[in-house]
């Protein structure tokens, strides 16, 4: 039976790859863009512009019945806690979080229709292990996955809440850390695995709690982190 999936962010980096994911399967794919435009290139994805930070959110274009979404908009911005200002950390939690909860809360009908939806968020290995730098996407994030356990609870058992909480992963926004190969094969080393993510190891675990194979996990979050979360090697 074709499932209908809405992925936020859609247009590149592990929002696009997990359309790719979904898509190669026998799914409804309804993305969204907002800078990037993006057109789909399988029958079965729609592209719709999406400005998460307008007031009032239109998502008019989603299915009378949803069976899943994937919020995936972010940001990263590595500074010394003297550096930020407090707007800086009120504009990425309203990027990340607020915008997360708009689209949920609008989402919210079409989620229960479907009586076995699930809801995926994204954080960062950063909340459960302090880093340099990191205190304004680790404040966000942070809020993300108390978010998605409370959801859990509260939506069981209709709807399914997961989290990933991924370490540092190829993608354009990531760029600006991983811009040579020096600067990559020092990240590697970081990691257990001695290897940086790639979208597809991210998308790859989207796209299974997005699926009726992730049917007995909500409330988790769940580490892709090439180890580093969890061990010293």
């Amino acid at each position: 039976m074709k499932k209908n999936y809405l992925i936020i962010g859609g247009s590149s980096g592990i929002g696009k790859e997990i359309v790719n994911h979904l898509s190669a399967t026998d799914n409804n794919i309804i993305a969204t863009y907002n800078k990037n435009e993006t057109k789909p290139d399988r029958d079965n994805i729609d592209y719709y512009h999406l400005d998460i930070m307008d007031e009032d959110l239109d998502i008019e274009f989603l299915p009378d019945s949803l069976d899943g979404i994937a919020y995936c908009p972010g940001s990263i911005n590595l500074l010394p806690f003297k550096r930020f200002k407090p707007q800086d950390y009120t504009d990425d939690f309203n990027l990340q979080v607020v915008g997360a909860i708009k689209v949920l809360q609008a989402s919210l009908k079409s989620l229960k229709k479907s009586g076995n939806a699930s809801i995926v968020l994204f954080s960062t290995v950063a909340v459960q292990t302090g880093f340099n730098f990191h205190s304004q996407v680790a404040t966000s994030k942070g809020a993300i996955e108390g978010l998605a356990r409370s959801l859990a609870a509260e939506l069981a058992p209709d709807i399914r809440v997961n989290v990933i909480a991924p370490s540092i992963t190829d993608t354009p926004m990531a760029s600006k850390y991983l811009g040579n190969e020096d600067r990559i094969e020092a990240n590697a080393k970081r990691h257990p695995l001695n290897k940086i993510g790639s979208p597809s190891d991210i998308a790859a675990m989207a796209s299974f709690l997005l699926s009726d194979k992730s049917a007995w996990i909500t409330g988790q979050v769940l580490h892709v982190d090439g180890g580093i979360s969890s061990l010293r090697v």
